[in-house]
């Protein structure tokens, strides 16, 4: 995120070993570093998972939604602002799970403008006994600002509608679809940027960004595949799309064999006047 000076990235640093996270936030003075990383960032929310930030700026104010539950049913999709993205305030949550429905568990919102209209996309669960099976979720403010009230607009990407993506049925089922981004392209046109699971291979080694277009910011979304290899064993995901002068930035995370599978962050661009957004280079 750039604010004007600085540019801001707002991620999840923690161990899977202990489910321990905690809010990462470096600067920068150019996209490409070099990078600063700063304290965690404390916010006065409850959970035991609050991590995978969704940040936006608009009009000189940090928008940042978050979850505070991705392991388990129920969970808050939270609502803090910020002057310099450093010092936050927690306000109302913006949306709360629903019990027993296909959003039992909620989690890794997103927020877009997508025609002048704002909105957050998130992933929803129903209850799960062996490994969340979350598909993709919108919600559109009724208020025209980032305060809401919002509105459940329902499922805009379901599992099925992702040939590349683990069937529920698999059996070796590893995850659901997560980390979703909505991007206005500039010919009108909507990107859904996510991440998936692959049917085939081992653990560890089936996590892949991919692309989704529609022409409405609800779909029905066509996957153009996974769009990232990891060239050498590894995987990569969660994501964020940055679209500017006709080209496309994607900041993303990945793990290589290489790096022992170290998680790191990443850049890969593509110009949208001459390549599809499923050729990301």
């Amino acid at each position: 995120m750039f604010d004007g000076t600085l540019w801001h990235v707002f991620g999840s640093s923690g161990t899977v070993t202990t489910e321990s996270w905690k809010i990462l936030h470096a600067t920068a003075p150019d996209l490409f570093g070099p990078w600063t990383e700063h304290e965690a960032l404390e916010l006065a929310v409850t959970g035991s998972g609050i991590a995978a930030p969704g940040v936006i700026h608009e009009c000189g104010v940090f928008h940042m939604f978050i979850q505070t539950e991705f392991l388990k049913s129920g969970g808050r999709c939270e609502h803090a602002v910020s002057n310099d993205g450093f010092h936050w305030v927690v306000l109302n949550p913006a949306l709360l799970s629903l019990p027993d429905t296909d959003e039992d568990g909620i989690y890794d919102p997103h927020p877009a403008i997508i025609g002048g209209k704002r909105y957050i996309v998130y992933s929803g669960m129903p209850k799960f006994t062996r490994v969340p099976q979350p598909d993709v979720y919108l919600a559109r403010s009724q208020s025209d600002s980032w305060f809401g009230p919002w509105k459940r607009l329902g499922k805009i990407l379901d599992h099925l509608d992702v040939p590349h993506h683990n069937a529920r049925e698999h059996p070796d089922y590893e995850w659901g679809i997560e980390g979703a981004q909505l991007v206005e392209l500039p010919d009108g046109r909507v990107l859904l940027n996510a991440t998936c699971f692959l049917p085939d291979g081992p653990r560890g080694s089936r996590q892949r960004v991919f692309f989704a277009i529609a022409d409405d910011v609800q779909g029905p979304y066509v996957s153009v595949g996974p769009v990232l290899d990891p060239g050498e064993p590894g995987e990569n995901g969660h994501s964020t799309v940055m679209i500017e002068g006709g080209k496309l930035t994607l900041f993303y995370q990945s793990r290589r064999e290489a790096t022992n599978h170290r998680w790191r962050f990443g850049l890969a661009r593509c110009d949208l006047d001459q390549q599809a957004p499923s050729r990301v280079a």
